[in-house]
């Protein structure tokens, strides 16, 4: 268990000897601690042991894959996870995602870019800390319980991440409002995110899964073609 609260600490989970060192100095020049894991069972040992503020993990990994590690951490934990992934493998992105990551970089690693990345999740975990909105918002079966952080449908508890959850709220502060994945993307991400909209989009698919009774016929989270995403109240 770590005892300097104070210092964020992060896992960075990577089998690539010369990457996973290139970033953890890099990471630690901008104030980071970092640990290390070489695997995904050692990375799913250091997470139990090391209660890291965030995970950064490769999908690539000589054992367990990362997406099954990705799985694994969400099950227990909200915790950002960024993924790292090949540039070209949309598939990859577009998994890990499902798997339950919040972000994702494409190797090569910008350093700069990954720390503006860290620092936006970051921020918006501490952020959540200290916000308190005593109210409960209903969509058909949905029940947004916002001063516990709870989402429900039909009754039963959901397990959103926490990227899953602030989408779900900025929907429902702007119900029946167009937001373009610009929009979402400053607001959700962060107004320094660096992303692009197939990370809206796939957040979008995964919240649908979760609240709608049709996934693929929506009735809560609507498209608007070429325009965006509109939440319906009711």
């Amino acid at each position: 268990m770590r005892e300097n609260r104070d210092v964020h600490s992060l896992l960075f989970i990577e089998d690539d000897d010369q990457i996973r060192l290139a970033l953890r100095l890099a990471l630690e020049d901008e104030g980071y601690e970092v640990r290390e894991a070489s695997d995904g069972a050692t990375g799913l040992a250091a997470f139990h042991q090391s209660e890291p503020d965030l995970v950064l993990l490769d999908l690539r990994l000589p054992d367990i894959s990362g997406f099954e590690v990705c799985r694994a951490i969400r099950a227990m934990s909200i915790v950002p996870i960024v993924m790292v992934t090949a540039e070209t493998d949309t598939s990859d992105m577009v998994s890990g995602l499902e798997a339950g990551a919040d972000d994702y970089v494409t190797k090569p690693v910008v350093p700069k870019e990954l720390a503006a990345r860290i620092r936006a999740h970051l921020r918006r975990v501490q952020l959540q800390g200290t916000v308190v909105i005593p109210t409960s918002e209903t969509f058909g079966d949905v029940d947004l319980r916002r001063e516990q952080g709870l989402v429900f449908k039909a009754g039963r508890e959901l397990s959103l991440t926490k990227t899953e959850y602030n989408l779900l709220c900025e929907f429902a502060d702007h119900p029946n409002v167009v937001l373009s994945r610009d929009q979402l993307l400053e607001r959700v991400w962060g107004y320094d995110y660096l992303g692009d909209s197939r990370l809206v989009d796939a957040h979008v698919r995964r919240l649908r899964v979760k609240i709608e009774d049709h996934p693929d016929d929506p009735r809560i989270i609507l498209t608007v073609r070429g325009l965006g995403y509109r939440l319906i109240p009711g």
